[in-house]
């Protein structure tokens, strides 16, 4: 059964010593919307695109939130924002995608051995804001939802994304026992996505 079915649970979040996720909702903007501007060089990167612009508002922030959380609601992916347990600050943001996603299905996806892209269950992108990866909370993020997935998602095959020019991420993930499993482009996007599983 795919975790899209409406009538099939999903985990409501996560809680580790380091952070706190829940699903994210609108009324997260301010919060969210500090987190992103603090990494948009990242994120531009890591969006392949010019997300977040300079002049980006917490109100052009606070539609993107509505409408993530409206398919969250929908079943039809699902994002979650990270805060930090002590004072609630942002810490960054995770999203599961099924691979028949739009976005994803107009994908053109290079498998690097024999898995086979339609065997994915879910694909995983996230990010936590530049100052946290300096203290190493993306490592404890990857650990912490590798653990989450297959032990409350009880997934077979779920893969992590990030895009080959967000170089720290790139060396975050090969510096774990994930190996590369595909590689694939968004039409319109320049760099290349990697996909470790």
């Amino acid at each position: 059964m795919s975790f899209t079915d409406p009538n099939q649970p999903v985990p409501t979040g996560l809680r580790t010593d380091d952070f706190v996720m829940r699903p994210i909702t609108a009324d997260d903007a301010p919060n969210d919307y500090d987190a992103v501007m603090e990494t948009r060089e990242h994120l531009r990167l890591w969006e392949q695109s010019t997300w977040p612009a300079d002049d980006f508002t917490i109100e052009a922030n606070r539609e993107d939130l509505a409408g993530l959380e409206l398919r969250h609601t929908e079943h039809r992916a699902f994002t979650y924002t990270v805060l930090d347990p002590g004072t609630a600050e942002c810490l960054g943001c995770v999203y599961v995608f099924p691979t028949s996603a739009t976005f994803l299905a107009k994908c053109t996806v290079t498998p690097m051995g024999v898995e086979e892209w339609d065997a994915v269950d879910a694909v995983v992108y996230f990010w936590v804001r530049s100052s946290r990866m300096e203290t190493g909370l993306d490592a404890h993020l990857l650990g912490a939802l590798r653990r989450w997935f297959a032990s409350e998602w009880t997934l077979e095959n779920t893969v992590y994304v990030t895009n080959e020019e967000f170089t720290q991420q790139v060396h975050l993930i090969d510096s774990t026992t994930l190996t590369l499993q595909f590689r694939f482009i968004e039409p319109g996007k320049p760099g290349m996505y990697l996909a470790y599983g």
